[in-house]
């Protein structure tokens, strides 16, 4: 087996459809086919089978999956390590970043670090804070942008704390919120949604009326824009909306009631110079905004 084979497997294992495998492997459906039925005759063993709802890993094959993560995993680091051996700040750079940050945070970072490095490649890959924090996890990735608060006992760094905010298209008294139009979004992060069921039980006693559910605090903003109703978001959200009527919510103690924003690594990883290079540049970035 070679590292073409791997991709291959580990491609084609994540698809469960040759034709979308092929496409994103950038050869044919035949060629595909071919080299799986070749990996068949070196093993001896039938590795996948077609079945209704696309391509069945046999057990056989799903060993030879694990096989070809392993060693696309190792191949990886050792390229990496190599690499670094040059005392040069080169490379790919892998960041696991949840969406919020790459659409409203990260760019002008990015921007202003590849400047400053140029031999430096990112690559980036989004999901929710807890998929974040699960690349980092398996080593997917080198680094991890994440929201809210997660158990995360290897090093990190506090980036932006931000308030949490209702909000609205006129302002808005608050005695009056249960009985006006609430949008909700989609929260995959329990911190956040036990912060806002909190804030709302300290100062009513009935539930919030509910009148949208959507997938996306983008979508949530949109429709408050449009006067469909209030919501409440991360501040972050509103940079391209300053007429808002925007609220900061408080504790029942009167402190603000903060969303965070963190950088989390392995200790391990800093042995990569760009690893060490990114995090020295964030803490440089965070220390000028400071000053």
């Amino acid at each position: 087996m070679e590292e073409k084979d791997w991709l291959i497997l580990n491609t084609l294992y994540l698809k469960k459809n040759i034709t979308k495998a092929a496409e994103q492997l950038y050869i044919s459906q035949p060629a595909l086919t071919y080299r799986i039925q070749q990996l068949e005759k070196e093993f001896g063993a039938k590795i996948v089978s077609r079945g209704k709802t696309g391509v069945e890993f046999t057990p056989q094959g799903e060993y030879l999956v694990k096989y070809a993560e392993q060693m696309l995993h190792e191949l990886r680091r050792t390229r990496e390590r190599i690499l670094n051996m040059n005392n040069q700040v080169a490379g790919t750079l892998r960041l696991g970043v949840s969406a919020s940050c790459a659409r409203y945070y990260l760019p002008p970072l990015l921007k202003s670090f590849v400047r400053q490095y140029t031999g430096v490649e990112i690559n980036v890959k989004t999901g929710w804070s807890s998929d974040v924090l699960s690349y980092v996890q398996k080593e997917d990735v080198h680094l991890g942008i994440l929201r809210g608060s997660h158990s995360w006992s290897e090093p990190s760094l506090l980036l932006t704390s931000e308030p949490l905010c209702l909000i609205a298209n006129e302002q808005v008294d608050l005695h009056d919120l249960p009985s006006l139009p609430k949008i909700n979004y989609v929260i995959n992060d329990p911190r956040l949604r036990q912060d806002i069921e909190k804030w709302w039980m300290e100062k009513f006693s009935v539930p919030p009326f509910i009148t949208m559910e959507v997938d996306s605090i983008e979508t949530c903003v949109e429709l408050v824009n449009n006067g469909m109703g209030y919501g409440i978001v991360p501040s972050m959200s509103l940079q391209n909306h300053k007429s808002l009527f925007v609220h900061n919510l408080q504790t029942k103690g009167g402190m603000p009631i903060m969303r965070e924003t963190s950088l989390i690594y392995r200790s391990s990883s800093l042995e990569l110079s760009v690893v060490k290079a990114f995090v020295d540049f964030m803490s440089s970035n965070l220390e000028n905004a400071v000053g």
